[in-house]
């Protein structure tokens, strides 16, 4: 029964996130045809693969500067086609620490539990907590 709920409250909210991006979509103002060249982050952003933009978040949000010269330079390869294939998220981190940036990333390990997937330190701490009962 609690998952029948949990599910309902992820549609529900995922109901009400699509509708937020309908509504943002179709408020945005008309472009004109002399609109601005995309600025090289938007470049990078287009080219961006699985959690690329979790990266390039995490990397902006720690490492303003340095990460603006990073994107920048890499903005320019893709607009002269030096460069064309698309950037995962494991692949721009190991660029950005190649160059000496260490982007620190959340990390999250899950186990399955019952069916349920539960994180680990759940898990330990649910295990240390009968242990203490015992």
């Amino acid at each position: 029964m609690s998952e029948d709920r949990e599910l309902e409250a992820l549609k529900a909210k995922r109901l009400a996130e699509m509708r937020k991006n309908i509504v943002s979509q179709s408020s945005k103002p008309e472009q004109t045809s002399q609109a601005a060249p995309p600025s090289y982050r938007q470049i990078v952003l287009s080219h961006l693969g699985y959690r690329g933009q979790e990266v390039l978040q995490n990397a902006e949000s720690q490492f303003p500067n340095e990460a603006k010269m990073v994107i920048d330079r890499l903005g320019q390869l893709y607009q002269t086609g030096e460069v064309n294939e698309q950037i995962d998220g494991g692949q721009l981190l190991a660029l950005f620490r190649s160059v000496g940036i260490h982007v620190r990333m959340q990390t999250k390990i899950n186990i399955e539990q019952d069916g349920k997937f539960v994180s680990l330190s759940d898990k330990l701490s649910n295990t240390t907590d009968e242990n203490e009962n015992l």
